[in-house]
């Protein structure tokens, strides 16, 4: 039997989209009345086509991703915020000795970037005055692993260790592991350093749905959105709660990992789309050339948050 709602996550590990997958696994969603299944798609670029296609109901990804298959917003909405504020680590390999913030030790490395996240990494870099080609950084993609469960962050730890490339820019479980290994130092982390100024305010981590399932299913908005804010909640007052959905959907080193990052990331776990937020994101969208201007657009789903 078909569930009620398919979710969609384009890095199943990342802390950052951990309270939609807590809202299925620890049954949020199920109390609102739903019967919901998890599916794991890379790159975000293509699940934004399955979004629009309707082989899934919801997306989890960052908030200018929908645009990738909705230009200028027609089709799609948001329709909760997962958590607050742009959400990756640039980390560089240790032994180059690049301290935190420090861009302008860049040169002629190897970035690893997956599709959407790529362009926050290429404006940061921008306004930061790095000239890509003239120090000869260059961005590059990592083939997600065949592993069950995991994803680009991880592949991009992996390739990191191998050597195969310099750096990456992803999510905080990524992040944490090459720490961990002692291959990786956290140059940038979007959400709390201050420069380059801007950067955390270019996207966030929401949950998109289509138009034509908000006006077929119009209690979807407010039972999605409710099941989320409990999910942030029980995981802000419980972070230890992600052991157990981690020791059931990810591979074992992640799960042991994933409750630090979410007692990490916890206060930013909040559902409001506010209209500083909406701003910032479409001037971003518009200055990564997803949108031919940056005001106008009609962006949240109405009676979501």
């Amino acid at each position: 039997m078909a569930p009620d709602v398919v979710l969609a996550v384009p890095d199943l590990v990342s802390p950052s989209y951990f309270p939609a997958i807590a809202a299925v696994d620890l049954g949020f969603l199920r109390d609102e009345g739903l019967d919901a299944r998890l599916e794991l798609r890379f790159p975000v670029t293509e699940a934004a086509h399955a979004l629009r296609e309707g082989r899934i109901d919801l997306l989890a990804c960052a908030a200018h991703d929908p645009l990738y298959a909705f230009p200028e917003w027609r089709g799609a909405k948001l329709v909760t915020a997962l958590s607050r504020y742009s959400y990756w680590f640039l980390v560089m390999r240790a032994d180059l000795g690049i301290a935190p913030g420090e861009l302008t030790a860049l040169r002629d490395v190897r970035i690893a970037a997956a599709p959407g996240p790529e362009l926050a990494l290429r404006i940061m870099l921008a306004e930061a005055g790095i000239d890509l080609e003239a120090r000869g950084v260059s961005l590059t993609a990592v083939p997600p692993s065949k592993e069950a469960g995991t994803s680009f962050g991880l592949a991009a730890t992996a390739a990191l260790a191998g050597g195969t490339v310099d750096g990456f820019w992803a999510n905080g479980m990524g992040a944490e592991l090459a720490v961990r290994a002692g291959t990786g130092t956290v140059v940038v982390d979007a959400r709390r350093d201050t420069t380059p100024r801007g950067l955390r305010g270019y996207t966030f981590p929401a949950l998109t749905a289509t138009d034509t399932t908000l006006a077929a299913r119009p209690h979807l908005v407010a039972a999605v959105s409710r099941a989320v804010g409990r999910a942030q909640r029980a995981l802000r007052a419980d972070p230890d709660l992600a052991t157990g959905t981690g020791g059931r959907l990810f591979p074992p080193v992640e799960a042991a990992t994933i409750a630090e990052l979410v007692r990490r990331d916890g206060p930013f776990y909040q559902q409001e789309i506010d209209a500083p937020t909406v701003a910032s994101l479409l001037e971003f969208s518009h200055r990564a050339g997803l949108l031919d201007r940056a005001t106008g657009y009609d962006v949240v789903a109405t009676g979501s948050t």
